[in-house]
């Protein structure tokens, strides 16, 4: 069995929505110091919809496939449903990740979940809002 899936493979050879978004709405930046992966995301919302999604990544492939993905599953959503985005929908996307790359999948989810925070923070709306608004539609 390869170590990759060829999803993974083929968001890492071929990552999707690479770049960034001048005069983005929302803007996200994590990173990992155990590896070293840091992940930015670019978000463009339009009436509380994710319009368009950029990312940056400095790291491994599985860090590159993941942001590639989680864009993938984020463009054309409302925030509250990007709110719920769970890493391990990143990772079941992505058909699967070995056990010791996951932090790779827990980056893209919280890097969209810091640039829907920064959102709401220069609306100057409570990010409680989006996170009441995710909660009612689970």
């Amino acid at each position: 069995m390869a170590l990759y899936s060829e999803k993974v493979m083929d968001h890492f050879r071929h990552p999707r929505n690479v770049g960034s978004i001048e005069n983005a709405d929302g803007i996200g930046e994590v990173g990992n110091a155990k590896c070293g992966d840091i992940m930015k995301m670019y978000l463009k919302i339009d009436d509380d919809i994710v319009t368009d999604v950029k990312f940056e990544t400095f790291g491994c492939g599985s860090a590159i496939a993941s942001s590639s993905m989680a864009t993938e599953l984020i463009k054309g959503k409302p925030l509250n449903e990007i709110l719920q985005l769970t890493n391990k929908a990143v990772t079941e996307a992505l058909d699967g990740l070995p056990a010791y790359k996951l932090h790779c999948s827990v980056l893209a989810e919280e890097a969209i979940q810091a640039a829907v925070k920064d959102y709401y923070e220069r609306k100057k709306k409570p990010a409680a809002d989006a996170q009441a608004s995710a909660e009612t539609s689970k």
